[in-house]
């Protein structure tokens, strides 16, 4: 509870009788991307979130919403709104300030949020709070109005966070993550390198495993490697395991024959085309030193910390700093996370190791891009 000009003002937990409270400043606030009383709905009763509401002697002023991404440390402003009568008295910064200790609370290193580029006075208040400016989204608006991008670091480090201007792509199926990870790095060390749909069916018919556990085979580090080199890449590969990749994960015997013989194939390829495998442990020490030489890595990720699906995912490396590595996802998962919620996604150093061995063989692998 706090008191602004008098007036005696509660932050606290939204709940299901806020519903037309909600709704109607939502439609009273915003021309276009509205929530629906839906979406209100299922972020009220859900976890991973914050959802606080401002009254003012009482009366409904104000909500903020905070997800939670889970898996990662970042946490996003996904909507604000204050009613027109109590504003200019500072209801927004006292739901931002409540949504950010919301997101300490919950253990969230960064939060971020985005902003109309012609929202003058929401960009002076955001400043004010401490965020900084770090990327511009086109066309982000239903209206076709661009957004910039804000984020805080909510735990004070001395540190500065080092990344790559990678480009983030979207994959358009659901097995062709490593194409779409290695169209990112690909076009993040030689922006003439144009990505396609097309290019991305064909990296998976060059890279693929044929089979996984069910469904259509992901990409083999190698297969991925040996696609690059073909479009004139400086590349190399690092297993931490040398028999054969993800046979583990296949259940039939045929099936399992087939996944052999592709790895023996790739690895003999490999040899031929002069790729390099190095059979070591990838360590975040690894992966941060290759990205200060300038290379773009592709790490293989177990999803389990963010769907509790334990599937093979690729995702680029973008950025680290003291308590953090970034990545690019390229599956934004629609209904769970956006486009924006995939790109610099910090996973902190303590979940990352978890994160990155995959199957009961605990295979850790990388594909490191270089520049020329």
């Amino acid at each position: 509870m706090s008191a602004t000009n008098s007036r005696n003002i509660l932050i606290r937990p939204a709940r299901l009788s806020d519903l037309e409270d909600l709704v109607q400043l939502e439609n009273v606030s915003f021309d276009t991307d509205r929530m629906s009383r839906r979406s209100f709905r299922h972020w009220i009763t859900t976890d991973h979130r914050a959802i606080l509401v401002a009254e003012v002697d009482g009366r409904f002023a104000g909500y903020i919403l905070i997800i939670y991404h889970p898996g990662t440390r970042l946490a996003r402003i996904y909507s604000l709104a204050v009613a027109i009568p109590y504003r200019g008295e500072g209801i927004a910064k006292l739901l931002m300030s409540a949504g950010e200790q919301a997101a300490i609370d919950d253990g969230r290193l960064y939060l971020r949020l985005e902003v109309g580029v012609d929202n003058v006075a929401a960009i002076g208040l955001y400043e004010t709070l401490g965020f900084q400016k770090f990327g511009i989204y086109r066309d982000y608006y239903e209206n076709h109005k661009d957004a910039l991008r804000f984020q805080k670091c909510i735990r004070h480090y001395h540190d500065t966070l080092q990344h790559r201007p990678v480009h983030w792509l979207r994959q358009t199926t659901p097995f062709t993550c490593g194409p779409a990870a290695l169209m990112m790095a690909m076009h993040g060390l030689n922006n003439s390198y144009q990505p396609s749909i097309e290019e991305e069916i064909n990296l998976w018919r060059e890279a693929t495993t044929i089979f996984m556990t069910s469904g259509h085979g992901g990409c083999h580090p190698i297969g991925l490697a040996l696609a690059a080199k073909r479009r004139g890449f400086k590349v190399d590969v690092w297993i931490n395991r040398r028999d054969t990749l993800f046979v583990d994960s296949v259940r039939n015997d045929e099936k399992k024959q087939v996944v052999e013989l592709v790895d023996t194939c790739f690895k003999r390829e490999a040899e031929e085309q002069g790729v390099d495998v190095h059979y070591i442990d990838v360590t975040q020490n690894e992966l941060i030193n290759a990205f200060k030489a300038g290379a773009i890595p592709l790490i293989l990720i177990s999803t389990y910390q963010l769907d509790k699906k334990k599937a093979p995912h690729w995702v680029v490396m973008s950025g680290f700093d003291n308590d953090c590595l970034y990545m690019h996802d390229p599956d934004p998962e629609e209904g769970r996370k956006g486009e924006l919620d995939c790109q610099f996604i910090p996973i902190a150093c303590e979940d990352f190791d978890r994160m990155s061995c995959f199957g009961k063989s605990r295979l850790r692998t990388a594909v490191v891009l270089w520049p020329d």
